[in-house]
């Protein structure tokens, strides 16, 4: 049952990517959506689920805390040697120009927006375990879990595509891990009819996949949007974003 669910997530996932692709004229209102979507998954998804699964405090912190701040941390400390390694071999991003690329962004590594979407791949398998999961637990825990990570996938395949394509990767580089990312939920779920992922494991995945995220949204795809149009729509499709998973998270609850 649970397989045959994420194929839900697999078309949702590809319709996320289809639309980021198809507004590419407005790149600035899609960077400014896809900030949002990240910032709301994070704050309004990923942490709070994180919280519940792995809340045990080290040295009075909150596990998943200390994890949500590791992966903030980490996410820098990636971007800062891809940059480093960039400019030691000539300061221009490979594959600049191709589809997607970021104008005026001097240094713009096609690396870390790679890295970036594989990361998003490995959160929605464990997307696909979740859902896998839940379903092990019971019917109405499963179609709990399945609303959510359906519903929340279209943000998962249109933050995959613009992550890709933002850092200069071409439109075929951006649809292969959009692809990746449509398929590992699918891969997940089929993955829990051999073994069961404790839920404080999972818990402290999330942590540091959504303090990673959170990096990204603030530090790279927000400050872009507004880069060359700091028009008062991009910062309401930045709204709309977090306020969509919201309701997102409101109706699966």
């Amino acid at each position: 049952m649970a397989v045959f669910v994420a194929l839900g997530a697999f078309l949702m996932t590809l319709f996320g990517g289809w639309t980021a692709q198809r507004v590419t004229d407005r790149r600035h209102l899609v960077l400014g959506l896809a900030g949002g979507l990240m910032l709301g998954v994070v704050g309004l998804d990923l942490l709070p689920e994180a919280m519940r699964a792995a809340g045990e405090e080290i040295f009075g912190v909150p596990q998943a805390l200390l994890l949500f701040v590791g992966g903030f941390l980490v996410a820098h400390l990636v971007e800062r040697l891809l940059a480093g390694r960039q400019a030691a071999h000539g300061g221009d991003p490979q594959g600049g120009g191709g589809h997607g690329a970021a104008p005026g962004k001097d240094g713009r590594v096609p690396q870390l927006g790679v890295t970036a979407a594989a990361a998003m791949v490995g959160h929605s398998v464990m997307d696909g375990i979740a859902l896998g999961a839940a379903f092990q637990i019971g019917s109405g825990m499963g179609t709990a879990v399945a609303l959510a990570v359906i519903a929340h996938d279209f943000a998962d395949g249109f933050n995959t595509y613009t992550l890709t394509s933002l850092y200069g990767n071409d439109r075929r580089k951006a649809i292969m891990m959009l692809v990746a990312d449509a398929v590992a939920p699918v891969l997940g779920a089929a993955s829990t009819l051999l073994f069961t992922l404790p839920e404080e494991v999972l818990g402290s995945y999330l942590g540091f996949f959504g303090g990673a995220l959170l990096y990204l949204a603030a530090a790279e795809i927000l400050p872009e949007a507004h880069h060359e149009h700091p028009a008062r729509s991009t910062l309401l499709c930045t709204v709309l974003g977090v306020v969509f998973i919201w309701l997102v998270v409101g109706f699966a609850g």
